[in-house]
C-alpha cells in the first residue's frame, strides 16, 4: 500500500511539473528564431542524408525538435518563397512569382534563350498591403530584428519597412555583393575586418541582439546569404571536402543532361562543402548564444530553406538525389526542403512526421505558439501545425499550389503544381501536357502515371485552374518571334559546349593544386 501511494505522488508530482511548463508557455510570451539559409538542399545535411556535408550542429537542431520530411517551400526560387514566409500567401496570391529582378515579357528576348514562351509579369516588391509576420509580432509586444538576404524589394521595402526593427544587411540584393568575405558592397552592413566571413559576422550580429534582449521578447529573422552562388569558402575548408571527396572517390563523370541543362549527380564540390559547413559552424554560434544567455528554454527555433540546392545553373554546386531537379525546376528537387522546428517545452526530440508542410504554415503556427491572435484573413494559405508539434493527430486535409509562369536560370520549365494527399499534378504552360506522380517518386518520366488514372488527373487539373483563376494569377504567353532554328543551335551548344566545360570546371576544383585566385576569395588576410 505505501508502495502504492509512493508511485501516485511520484506520477502527480511529474504531471504537476509538466502542466506547471505548459502553463508558463502559455503566460510567458516565447521569443523566435528564426533560420532561413538560402538555397539550401533537402539532403544538403547530414542529418537529410548526406555523407558528404558535415553539420552537426543543425543535425542537432533538428533532432532536438520535429522534423517534417514532407516540408515544401512556397516556390522553386528565392523572392516568391521568402514573400510566402512573410506574408502566408501563396505566391499567385501575393503576386511575387518569379525572384525579383528577372527579366519578364518581351524583355525576356535579350536573354537569346530562344524559349517558346514569354514569361508572365510580376509584382516587384513586398505588398505593403499585408501584415508581415514581422509585423504582426511587432504589434504585440515584440522586438524585431532581420539579418541577411531580404530580397523582397529596394528602399522603401526593405525589412525596415516590413515591421523589422533593426535591418543588418538586408537589401535588394539577392547575393553578396562583393562576395562571403569582407570587404563587401552592402549599405546596410558595414565593413570592419578585411577577411570577416559574412556568414559569421550575420550570426554575431544575431548573438548581439539576442545579448541586448534577453530581458524582453523577441523576434530573430537570421537569413544567411550562403549558400547562394558565388560560392566560396577558406583554403582550409576547400582541402578539407577536397580530401573526402577523394576518400569517398571521384566519379570521372558528376553530370548528365536533364531536359535544357546539364545537371550535378553527386554531392563532391569542395567549395559548397567549406560554405555549408560555416552555415552549420555560424547555426552552432547563434544556439549557443541562446543558451549562455539563458533564453534557450523559451525560444521557439526555425530552420529551413526557400527552395531546392543548385543543380544546375548558377555555381551547379550540389546533388538533391534521389529527388529529381533542383532550384528553378518543377519537381521534388526544387521545393523540398529541411523544415524543422524546436519547442523546447513541448519535448519532441526527433520526431518526425509526413504531413505535407509549406513555407505559409510558419506564420500561423508562430503566432499560435506565442499565442498571439491569429490573422486568418492574412495568413490565408497557411495552416498552425501547433497541434502536429505537440504530438496530436491534424485533421486538416488541403492541397499545396505552387505556380511558377516563368523559365529561370536553371532549366525547369514554366508550370503550376497542385498537389493533394499523395498526388502530384504538374501542367506545363508551353503545350498545356500534364505529368502526374504518385509521392513519394523520383519523378523521372517513366513514373508519370496520368495514363493510368486520368480520372483523378481531370479532377486536380480543374481544380488547380479554378484556384488560379480565384486567385487571378498571371500566365506566359507564347512569343511570336520564337525561332526553332535558334532554339535548337542553343540546345546544341549546351549538350556540345556547355556540358563539357562543366565537367571539365568540376575535375579542377578537386584537383591538388586547385586556387581560385591569390588570396582565396578575399579570405587571406595576407598573400603567401
Amino acid at each position: 500500500m505505501i508502495k502504492i501511494l509512493k508511485s501516485l505522488l511520484v506520477l502527480n508530482v511529474i504531471l504537476f511539473f509538466n502542466c506547471k511548463k505548459e502553463d508558463i508557455s502559455k503566460q510567458i510570451k516565447p521569443n523566435i528564431l528564426f533560420i532561413l539559409v538560402d538555397d539550401l538542399g533537402y539532403h544538403d545535411l547530414g542529418v537529410t542524408g548526406s555523407v558528404f556535408y558535415e553539420t552537426p550542429n543543425i543535425d542537432r537542431l533538428a533532432n532536438e525538435g520535429v522534423m517534417f520530411t514532407n516540408g515544401y517551400a512556397a516556390s522553386r526560387v528565392c523572392s516568391p518563397s521568402r514573400a510566402s514566409i512573410m506574408t502566408g500567401k501563396f505566391t499567385a496570391r501575393h503576386g511575387i512569382t518569379d525572384w525579383i529582378g528577372a527579366k519578364a515579357g518581351e524583355e525576356w528576348r535579350t536573354r537569346n534563350r530562344h524559349d517558346k514562351l514569354l514569361p508572365a509579369d510580376y509584382v516587384r516588391e513586398l505588398p505593403k498591403t499585408d501584415i508581415t509576420i514581422a509585423e504582426a509580432f511587432k504589434q504585440n509586444g515584440y522586438k524585431t530584428f532581420f539579418a541577411g538576404k531580404w530580397h523582397l524589394g529596394g528602399k522603401s521595402s526593405y525589412p525596415e519597412d516590413h515591421g523589422f526593427d533593426i535591418n543588418i544587411g538586408g537589401i535588394e540584393a539577392g547575393s553578396p555583393r562583393g562576395g562571403f568575405f569582407s570587404p563587401w558592397n552592402n549599405p546596410k552592413l558595414k565593413n570592419r575586418k578585411d577577411g570577416e566571413n559574412l556568414t559569421m559576422r550575420l550570426a554575431q550580429e544575431t548573438v548581439e541582439f539576442i545579448k541586448q534582449n534577453k530581458d524582453s521578447t523577441f523576434f530573430a529573422f537570421l537569413s544567411f546569404y550562403a549558400v547562394h552562388a558565388p560560392i566560396q569558402t577558406t583554403e582550409r575548408k576547400w582541402r578539407k571536402y577536397r580530401n573526402k571527396a577523394d576518400s569517398l572517390g571521384i566519379m570521372p563523370s558528376g553530370y548528365k543532361m536533364e531536359r535544357i541543362l546539364p545537371i550535378r549527380q553527386v554531392q563532391d564540390n569542395p567549395i559548397y562543402g567549406g560554405l555549408v559547413e560555416t552555415v552549420d559552424d555560424a547555426v552552432g554560434v547563434v544556439l549557443k548564444a541562446l543558451k549562455d544567455n539563458g533564453v534557450d528554454e523559451n525560444t521557439i527555433v526555425v530552420f529551413t530553406s526557400d527552395n531546392g540546392g543548385v543543380a544546375s545553373g548558377d555555381n551547379y554546386s550540389t546533388s538533391n538525389l534521389p529527388l529529381r531537379g533542383g532550384k528553378g525546376y518543377q519537381w521534388e528537387g526544387g521545393i523540398k526542403e529541411p523544415y524543422f522546428i524546436k519547442v523546447p517545452w513541448l519535448k519532441q526530440e526527433g520526431v518526425k512526421t509526413e504531413f505535407p508542410v509549406i513555407s505559409t504554415d510558419f506564420y500561423p503556427t508562430l503566432l499560435d505558439l506565442a499565442n498571439v491572435p491569429l490573422l486568418p484573413e492574412q495568413h490565408i494559405d497557411g495552416i498552425s501545425l501547433k497541434p502536429l508539434l505537440k504530438g496530436e493527430y491534424l485533421k486538416v486535409k488541403r492541397p499545396l499550389y505552387w505556380h511558377y509562369p516563368h523559365y529561370g536560370n536553371q532549366g525547369g520549365d514554366p508550370a503550376s503544381i497542385i498537389q493533394e494527399n499523395t498526388w502530384k499534378l504538374i501542367h506545363y504552360w508551353e503545350d498545356g501536357h500534364e505529368e502526374l506522380y504518385k509521392l513519394p517518386s523520383t519523378e523521372i518520366d517513366e513514373l508519370n502515371v496520368i495514363s493510368n488514372y486520368p480520372e483523378i488527373a481531370q479532377k486536380m487539373s480543374k481544380k488547380l485552374m479554378n484556384w488560379l483563376n480565384e486567385v487571378g494569377a498571371k500566365y506566359p504567353e507564347k512569343d511570336l518571334e520564337y525561332n526553332i532554328n535558334k532554339a535548337e543551335k542553343r540546345h546544341f551548344d549546351i549538350i556540345n559546349k556547355k556540358w563539357p566545360s562543366l565537367e571539365k570546371n568540376r575535375l579542377e576544383v578537386l584537383s591538388e593544386d586547385f586556387q581560385p585566385n591569390r588570396n582565396w576569395w578575399k579570405s587571406k588576410l595576407t598573400l603567401d
